[in-house]
């Protein structure tokens, strides 16, 4: 696999991505566990690539070297950021470091926190106006409360018409807006959630390939639907469903069926909820139709709005699911993945949900943001190792050439920032009780609690 040259040569591995297991306002749907959180965020994300072929070199960083006396430049996250120095690129990300210490006179710390402990301390940071670093990993949730009370940097305020974001971007890339505007930035990466599926399955019953109906342009939630309904089968004749069309967490399906219909479930540029929006009311349609009616659906632990369905694919019964790479790694299933069916409202370029996603940010209170901008980004100018970004941890996660080139090609980069879990109190998980286990209507259910939600989002703010 490592002839392929699909994208631009990049310096850094795979973007953050924002995967963690979500908290709830439902009984049901508060099972996530912090262990597991941890893991999702930590899981696509490595300090270093892995030693690879070196290829052309990056553009230089054009920066005048300023002075500054000493100071101590903190960066932080709740896993370890130093390089190990135990590969190549790691021991040139050390050298470059060192390079950078004495270009600006300063000193580069790293500050490890624990996740149960991290979002506390950022907060408390923030607020007293003495943040916990000079440039912090944060989860995009509490990004936006922080851009909403007008606690951070914008990108515009601290880069420059000469740095490596705003041109090339092979050192750094913009993470998507949120409150209206651009805070937030990581190094460039292709990950992304998709829509995957068995393959032994597929064969098995005869099911079409899915990488050729998106090829044709086929692949929409008809389609979906179709083929959940040809994998649900009783193949035994015992007169119980051994093959099920689909499995995993309703309320994450929901939320990318929705941005694939090109629907936020709460928009936080505007600061108004989506649950009303009638591109959400039919992603939420089909989630009904297949859990309720169709009965498409394994649900292992008897609740439909369980968190801890989202791992039930793994009992190898069921043809499709919503996954990431970082779900992949304890199975054995011969698995492929295509990006989530676009909704008839839907475009190619937002195709799944973004709505625990991470990156960098720079607080108010960080002193010179702009030379502390610039060394960071110059923390990573070194040759580049990968052919493309993430290119070696596809290829650890992938057996197949072109599941790699879909994650690429077609799924990298096309998320929704998507963050009703940010505004404390919205009503997305209750919604999906009233419909899933209470049979209400879904018109009923969104019209039901739709001033609850715009409470949620109006208590938030908006700057």
């Amino acid at each position: 696999m490592k002839k392929m040259k699909v994208l631009s040569i990049s310096v850094m591995c795979m973007l953050l991505v924002l995967l963690a297991a979500c908290s709830s306002n439902s009984k049901d749907d508060t099972t996530s566990k912090e262990d597991t959180k941890q893991t999702e965020t930590t899981a696509t994300t490595t300090d270093t690539p892995a030693d690879t072929k070196v290829t052309d070199e990056p553009e230089a960083v054009v920066a005048d070297p300023v002075d500054l006396g000493g100071r101590t430049i903190t960066l932080s996250a709740w896993w370890d950021l130093k390089p190990a120095g135990d590969t190549a690129s790691s021991k040139a990300l050390l050298d470059q470091k060192a390079a950078v210490e004495k270009k600006y006179n300063v000193k580069i710390e790293y500050l490890n926190v624990p996740y149960g402990d991290y979002q506390k301390q950022y907060t408390a940071g923030i607020i007293a106006g003495t943040p916990m670093a000079d440039v912090s990993i944060v989860e995009t949730k509490d990004a936006l409360n922080s851009a909403l009370t007008g606690q951070l940097y914008k990108l515009s305020e601290f880069t420059t018409s000469d740095s490596d974001i705003n041109n090339a971007h092979k050192l750094m890339q913009k993470m998507k807006p949120i409150a209206g505007d651009e805070y937030m930035f990581n190094t460039p990466g292709n990950v992304g959630w998709g829509l995957m599926y068995n393959r032994a399955i597929f064969k098995e019953l005869g099911l079409p390939d899915l990488q050729e109906l998106y090829n044709n342009g086929e692949w929409n939630w008809d389609k979906f639907l179709e083929v959940a309904k040809l994998a649900t089968k009783d193949t035994n004749n015992d007169g119980k469903i051994d093959r099920w069309g689909y499995a995993g967490w309703s309320s994450e399906l929901g939320r990318h069926l929705a941005a694939a219909n090109g629907a936020k479930i709460a928009d936080d540029a505007t600061g108004k909820e989506g649950l009303t929006d009638p591109k959400t009311i039919a992603a939420l349609e089909l989630i009904n139709k297949m859990w309720n009616v169709d009965k498409v659906v394994k649900v292992k632990s008897g609740k439909k709005t369980e968190w801890s369905e989202r791992d039930t694919f793994k009992d190898g019964d069921s043809a499709m699911w919503a996954g990431a790479e970082w779900m992949m790694g304890d199975t054995t299933l011969d698995f492929g993945i295509v990006p989530f069916p676009l909704g008839p409202n839907g475009t190619k370029e937002a195709t799944f949900s973004e709505n625990t996603g991470n990156g960098y940010v720079i607080p108010k209170g960080v002193k010179d943001p702009g030379i502390v901008y610039q060394i960071f980004e110059e923390l990573y100018n070194i040759p580049p190792i990968e052919e493309y970004p993430s290119q070696d941890y596809l290829e650890s996660k992938y057996k197949h050439q072109e599941d790699i080139d879909m994650v690429v090609n077609h799924i990298a980069n096309t998320g929704m920032v998507e963050l009703d879990e940010a505004y404390a109190n919205f009503p997305y998980y209750t919604v999906m009780e009233e419909i899933l286990n209470n049979n209400v209507s879904v018109t009923a259910a969104v019209e039901k609690h739709k001033q609850e939600a715009q409470a949620a989002m109006d208590a938030l703010g908006k700057q």
